[in-house]
């Protein structure tokens, strides 16, 4: 298991498992998409490895390898909370980093005996493994990533692919995996809603 770090965009060499679902995370300067700029993009095809793609400040976001494997529509891309990543590979890179596949969405649906809907209670009970969560308020812009910040956001992927696999088993037990598909297919419109200005409307509300 080895995590890649890379500059600006994926290498040419950069080998992910032909079709496989790429597992994808993102780590912005802070949670206001337009505002707080994209700084590393986390991929994984669930093979034990882990890539990287760091962007420095003012950079123009053209990484045209990382572009064409998000944006291929026939690879699945696998989230935690995937309506924000989707909305800033959408605003920085100008792509649709779709079709979705979400587990915190899935996780909702499936583990109604909580409320505890977090990407590390659900490898800590789905998986048994801990994750540390140290990391997440730390500066993702800085000129350089610490071995601590490389491992928090290379392990925000790493279990992705597992976690899809024992959620669909349950979604397909309680007879809802149809109606978690519908909501995996909406999440770019509603990452496109909060893009345009509707973040915490419910446009579906009477009032």
């Amino acid at each position: 298991m080895t995590v890649h770090l890379h500059e600006e965009d994926l290498p040419a060499d950069a080998m992910f498992a032909p079709g496989a679902a790429i597992a994808v995370d993102t780590e912005t300067m802070g949670l206001i998409t337009p505002r707080d700029r994209l700084c590393v993009v986390q991929l994984s095809d669930g093979g034990g490895d882990e890539h990287l793609v760091r962007f420095s400040p003012g950079s123009d976001y053209a990484a045209p390898r990382l572009k064409a494997l998000l944006a291929d529509p026939a690879r699945l891309k696998l989230y935690h909370f995937g309506r924000f990543d989707i909305a800033a590979l959408q605003h920085y890179l100008g792509i649709l980093a779709a079709p979705a596949w979400d587990t915190k969405i899935a996780s909702r649906l499936i583990r109604t005996y909580t409320d505890r809907h977090g990407l590390k209670e659900l490898v800590k009970e789905l998986l048994g493994q801990d994750l540390s969560k140290q990391q997440q308020s730390s500066d993702w812009g800085g000129p350089d990533l610490s071995d601590a910040q490389r491992e928090y956001a290379a392990s925000d992927v790493r279990f992705l692919h597992r976690l899809k696999d024992e959620l669909e088993r349950r979604l397909v037990r309680e007879n809802r995996m149809a109606l978690a598909q519908a909501c995996f297919d909406f999440l770019p419109t509603r990452a496109a809603l909060d893009l345009a200005g509707w973040p915490e409307i419910d446009i579906f509300a009477h009032a």
